[in-house]
């Protein structure tokens, strides 16, 4: 109860393992889902998500509330009626995805979330703290060059460490000396590795030297299948679908010589930071959460409440073993374990990485001690291992925090063993529920009787002994561990082996504790137990977490002004997708350029010093205009101009534009019917505004990446990003409203028959079943849109305004080893070779594509020229128009598409695909 108000009250509450955390959230939830506007209830991997949405929703349905679950491989059908319902279980990760995936939607019917009301996120330090320091993304590929990727993984195993290059472990960069410099240049037949025609090559050198030095298989990233899979450094698991970004996975592809695919450009972005700051309420559950409490403090406004636990903790936490190697303490862990293994007392190992747990496998299989392996490469079994982890004799070796949010019960985990027997048998709680529940009842008792004999003898061993082989960097990640053993009263021990190779240790005072040991002169196989290095310990992990939290802030910083920028751009979507004036909106669109336009050509002298002829040339690229600039002007007797003063030259062209815009709209309801302009006006704008969001996430991606220069000027790299991204931002507002009017004004439209739909007959039913099944079909059917009328009406279709999605890479922080690439919304594993390159969405359905893209071989010159003439318009005054009126907008669709980005490689292979040269934000909106 005290748990429950704190999580009601919009805090933090710290509860200890084993004290009931997932049965004290159904109380908050509950009352808040009273409301109606829903309740998310977050948790760490799809498993939990499951199992508490199937245990705890029992009490909910019994209350009479609605409970649904997001899972990794759902449709979006499937989440509609999850969220809709009123309280939802799911992941961090799917719930920002699928807000993000909201707000890419083109149709109110594909929304699926409903609002952001109230959450409470279990395992709240997880989420809130270790994994804010990726962002959530979707992206989609982008043009790269493998070529040059391969290069230098083969000249950076020629290059040595301290000569050509040096590396700094604690900020985890790499620089490049003289010398290496040198031998590139020489390697690759160039003159100077920093002209700007080579200045991409600079990347490529770097990342390939962070691969060789930075990331180590096994411990940062696993292969398998071909494939480079991300270890979470959290957990220990693996990331399916996160992919490193700035073409650094690409170079470790070239390194361990597996297909290297596609640099993903990214579509849509959020910090998990700015999305659980969306909610009017958050609350979170966690078992360590005051060693962070400043931190959720200040960021999301969360106060921490410590609640006492329901039995005393008797648990003995022994003082650290320091061993002066690695050998000497994986020796003596191997020792204890063994000791342990022969009185019947169940360990728990914790390692940093499947590297050190594989290691410690395999000692223990020399010694014939027979354990259970936790770590990425054995997630799927994960549960079932920490169910019997407490049972007599156990071993079980595990990364970090495996197992998080399942409790190591001595003797066993009773419910999970019930559970699993009964699932053995073919029972299940949602299919069968009827079954599952009376043969819970018989199974139940016999397998808690031989649980508590069990649970005895482990008592009378010592409880679980939880043995630690590295400190992490933080505090709360040891306390983490540590809180495995003691729950509810138990008896437990824990202890931590270290050794001055450990990471910790060698990046934050090693040297000083290795000459202290050099001083003592101990054999290698005896440790030291001494306050200077639990004190050098302690402040170790207090520095890193001091840096870990600057970088959280560092992230938060920034993506804030992305947040203000992707709220406006959002809102404005979604004022557009329910439809709210459309005209209005499109019509303030041409009013503004057209302003614009004018503005720009009458800003310097007189009326006869205007060059209006450039001005209706412009326009004319624009709209069709009606009226001709002389009959504007009168001529006095001596044929010399009048003045024409700017106000009666806008109104005049104003006054047209309305007129052509009216004469459009009567065009398209002759062709299409009516509401065909409304149509038209909603696929153009939303086009328009998720193109030119794509184009500024990415120019704001490049700009991020050199501000830090800044500092050398005496500047304030934060200042500049902010001032430089709000010119930027500025200017794709003025691009999308010149877009958006050209589109609507010179786009190729025609009319598409809506299918008839046949509804068969259905006979008169015989009973209230076969009624009552009648009438879920008829209701399914409306509810999916199927329309009854004799004759549907047209549907417009813009040529080159298509609703086709390219293939989408979902990556964000998961503890969860489940999917995460999706291509058009079908989960996937792993990508196809070849799969990097954009392809048309029947295609990446598994069906034959409605219209395939030529290559650009078949589009012609014609239709090169003309989209030379899009990007390459006459400027008039400060604005650049739209030259589309003979253009095929859908040919000019189709060469973006084939075309290789922008390259400062003239005759050569292409650069990283940058879309822009290395220019200033505003001077780059200003130059276009």
């Amino acid at each position: 109860m005290m748990g429950a108000a704190a999580l009601h009250l919009g805090n933090v509450a710290e509860m200890k393992t084993g004290e009931g955390k997932t049965l004290t959230c159904v109380l908050p939830a509950y009352l808040n889902a009273l409301a109606g506007k829903g309740v998310h209830i977050v948790t760490v991997n799809d498993y939990l998500a499951k199992r508490d949405s199937e245990w705890m929703g029992r009490v909910h349905r019994f209350l009479g509330l609605d409970v649904g679950v997001i899972l990794a491989q759902m449709t979006p059908d499937q989440r509609r009626v999850a969220y809709n319902a009123d309280i939802t279980y799911g992941t961090n990760n799917e719930f920002g995805f699928d807000y993000l995936r909201d707000n890419m939607a083109h149709s109110l019917d594909d929304l699926v979330q409903r609002g952001h009301d109230f959450a409470i996120v279990d395992e709240v330090d997880s989420i809130l703290i270790d994994e804010a320091r990726t962002p959530l993304i979707i992206s989609g590929p982008a043009d790269g060059a493998s070529n040059w990727y391969v290069e230098f993984a083969r000249l950076a195993p020629l290059m040595e460490k301290d000569t050509h290059y040096e590396v700094d472990l604690r900020k985890r960069t790499v620089g490049v000396h003289e010398k290496g410099v040198e031998f590139v240049e020489d390697q690759l037949g160039i003159d100077n590795l920093y002209e700007a025609a080579n200045s991409p090559l600079v990347s490529y050198l770097n990342n390939a030297l962070k691969a060789k030095e930075l990331f180590n298989r096994d411990k940062d990233y696993i292969v398998r299948d071909g494939e480079v899979l991300i270890v979470d450094e959290f957990t220990g698991r693996v990331l399916y679908g996160r992919r490193y970004n700035e073409g650094m996975h690409q170079a470790i592809e070239a390194k361990e010589h597996v297909e290297i695919k596609a640099e993903n450009q990214t579509l849509a972005t959020i910090t998990l930071q700015n999305y659980f700051r969306l909610y009017d309420k958050l609350a979170g559950m966690t078992g360590t959460a005051q060693t962070e409490a400043a931190e959720l403090h200040e960021i999301y406004k969360l106060g921490v409440v410590s609640i006492p636990t329901n039995k005393p903790m008797i648990r003995t936490d022994q003082s650290d073993l320091i061993y002066k190697t690695e050998e000497a303490k994986y020796v003596a862990v191997v020792d204890d374990v063994a000791e342990r293994y022969e009185k019947g007392q169940p360990v728990l190992i914790g390692t940093t990485s499947v590297e050190r747990s594989e290691y410690l496998s395999r000692q223990f299989t020399k010694r014939r001690l027979p354990h259970n392996v936790l770590n990425a490469k054995y997630h799927e079994q994960e549960a079932g291992i920490v169910a019997v982890a407490g049972r007599r004799g156990g071993i079980t070796v595990a990364t970090n925090m495996a197992g998080r949010g399942t409790d190591i019960v001595l003797g066993g985990n009773v419910d999970f063993l019930t559970d699993q027997r009964l699932r053995e048998r073919g029972l299940d709680p949602v299919e069968t529920p009827d079954e599952y529940e009376a043969a819970w009842h018989q199974e139940l008792p016999r397998v808690k009787e031989e649980a508590g004999k069990e649970a005895a003898e482990v008592i009378e061993a010592g409880g679980l002994y939880v043995l630690g082989t590295e400190r992490h960097e933080s505090r709360r990640i040891d306390n983490q561990l540590r809180g495995r053993s003691g729950r509810q009263g138990d008896p437990g021990e824990s202890r931590f082996y270290l050794s001055l190779g450990d990471e910790l240790m060698r990046r934050f005072n090693g040297a000083a504790l290795e000459a202290l040991l050099t001083r003592l002169n101990l054999p290698d196989d005896v440790p030291i137990e001494a306050k200077m290095v639990t004190r050098a310990i302690k402040s170790a992990q207090t520095q890193v977490e001091q840096q870990n939290f600057e970088i959280r802030k560092n992230v938060l910083k920034y993506d804030e002004v992305m947040n203000q920028q992707r709220k406006v751009v959002y809102a404005e979507r979604r004022r557009i997708l329910e439809g709210e004036n459309l005209k209005e909106q499109a019509l303030d669109m041409v009013r503004d350029v057209i302003t614009a336009y004018v503005n720009g050509a009458t800003a310097e002298g007189y009326a006869e010093d205007w060059d209006l002829d450039a001005l209706w040339t412009a326009l004319k690229t624009l709209y069709p205009v009606g009226i001709d600039h002389e009959s504007l002007t009168r001529h006095d007797t001596d044929s010399e101009r009048d003045d024409l003063t700017r106000e009666e030259l806008l109104e005049a062209l104003l006054a047209d534009a309305e007129r052509a815009y009216a004469a459009r709209e009567a065009e398209l309801e002759e062709l299409a019917g009516e509401g065909a302009m409304r149509q038209l006006e909603r696929n153009v704008l939303l086009n328009v505004i998720d193109r030119k969001w794509r184009e500024h996430l990415y120019e704001m991606d490049y700009l991020k990446e050199g501000i830090g220069l800044r500092a050398m000027a005496q500047r304030d790299p934060l200042v500049e990003y902010q001032r430089e991204g709000y010119d930027m931002f500025m200017a794709m507002l003025e691009g999308m409203k010149e877009e958006s009017v050209g589109f609507l004004f010179n786009v190729t439209v025609e009319a598409v028959p809506a299918p008839q739909v046949e509804v068969a007959p259905v006979e008169e039913p015989e009973d209230l079943a076969e009624f009552a099944t009648a009438a879920a079909a008829a209701a399914q059917q409306r509810g999916s849109g199927a329309a009854v009328p004799e004759e549907a009406p047209s549907k417009l279709r813009a040529k080159g305004i298509e609703d086709e999605s390219p293939a989408l890479t979902y990556s964000g922080p998961s503890e969860d080893g489940s999917a995460q690439v999706q291509r058009n919304g079908a989960a996937r594993r792993r990508r196809r070779p070849g799969a990097g390159r954009r392809q048309p969405a029947g295609a990446a359905r598994g069906r034959a594509p409605a219209r395939p893209r030529p290559e650009a071989a078949e589009i012609g010159e014609e239709a090169l020229a003309g989209q030379r003439a899009f990007q390459e318009a006459q400027l008039v005054g400060q604005r650049l128009p739209l030259p589309m009126t003979f253009i095929d907008v859908e040919v000019i669709d189709r060469v973006l598409a084939q075309l290789p980005q922008r390259s400062r490689f003239p005759g050569g292979p292409p650069g990283r695909g940058r879309g822009c040269d290395p220019v200033i934000g505003a001077q780059l909106h200003q130059d276009r």
